[in-house]
């Protein structure tokens, strides 16, 4: 790329990132390609690229959408997913068509002994990058195996389990190390000779869900989209959550399953925990990506030529 190119990239790059809350301009076209459906979010007026799989429900290209300056982010470039331990063969040679050349695995060590390890296609081999849960899943193995009522209520009633989701979001921004991981992942992704890549986490809805929105907040796609982007694993989680809930509550496990409501879904506040933690350590969402994850002008301006057309 030429000095000039790049100037002119890095003030595009600046100036989207300065004012990046305006409202899009347009609506993106669903254009659905084989493997992939695009659904709505109730709250969601862009359409969402899911890759229908059997053993992951919230697999999706970060694709698709509009930025406010008229570009539109490109698609089969970058992935997010929930945990890939499940996969069946189908789903492997599904995924193995995506042309994949690196899978960023979000979870923490106990996850990966509970879960097990992600199922890949051949020759791609996972990048172990533990962002910090606060203990999240600990805490949701401690809570229903101990089979106790009063404890589980104890643990996460009261408004505790809402709590702990926010204290969470807060951590994703205040923790250096993980500030370090969401940093590592977004410099690969604007890596020009990186192939397409994912990330996930278990339910790739928290640690995945904030990671997708600041990459989307980062392309210039409007605020909203991108909160809508988070919020849409509700949609996708729901049927696949609502039976872990009855399962647990039929095997006699919980007696009120539905304590764990709270730690299954996406939420506004949630999110707006993590935002406000963001303004008050960095005045901005610029001053985040500059000051909080380290990222210069040159990394944003190549993440939008690669990411945006």
């Amino acid at each position: 790329m030429s000095r000039a190119r790049i100037r002119l990239a890095t003030a595009a790059a600046a100036a989207a990132l300065a004012i990046g809350t305006l409202p899009a301009s347009a609506h993106a076209v669903a254009a659905p390609g084989a493997g992939v459906s695009a659904r709505h979010h109730q709250q969601q007026t862009e359409p969402i690229r899911q890759i229908t799989l059997q053993g992951a429900v919230n697999f999706r290209d970060l694709g698709g959408y509009r930025t406010w300056t008229g570009g539109k982010v490109r698609q089969g470039l970058v992935y997010r997913s929930d945990a890939l331990s499940k996969l069946t063969a189908a789903d492997i040679t599904t995924v193995g068509g995506l042309g994949l050349t690196k899978a960023v695995d979000f979870r923490v060590p106990m996850e990966l002994q509970y879960d097990g390890a992600d199922k890949l296609p051949p020759g791609l081999t996972p990048t172990s990058r533990s962002v910090n849960d606060l203990g999240l899943f600990g805490t949701l193995v401690g809570a229903i195996s101990s089979g106790d009522p009063v404890k589980q209520e104890q643990m996460l009633g009261g408004g505790r389990a809402e709590a702990y989701m926010r204290d969470i979001y807060r951590n994703f921004v205040t923790s250096p190390e993980n500030r370090a991981q969401f940093a590592q992942t977004v410099r690969e992704i604007a890596d020009g000779n990186q192939g397409p890549l994912l990330y996930h986490c278990t339910s790739g809805k928290d640690r995945t869900g904030w990671m997708s929105y600041v990459l989307l907040r980062a392309l210039a796609v409007p605020e909203s989209t991108a909160e809508g982007d988070f919020l849409a694993s509700n949609t996708f989680r729901a049927t696949y959550d609502a039976q872990v809930r009855a399962g647990l509550k039929q095997s006699g496990r919980m007696q009120n399953p539905d304590l764990l409501i709270p730690l299954q879904e996406v939420r506004q506040d949630y999110l707006d925990a993590a935002t406000a933690q963001m303004e008050a350590d960095y005045g901005s969402f610029y001053g985040y990506l500059t000051n909080g994850l380290g990222l210069d002008l040159r990394t944003l301006a190549k993440l939008q030529n690669k990411m945006v057309r």
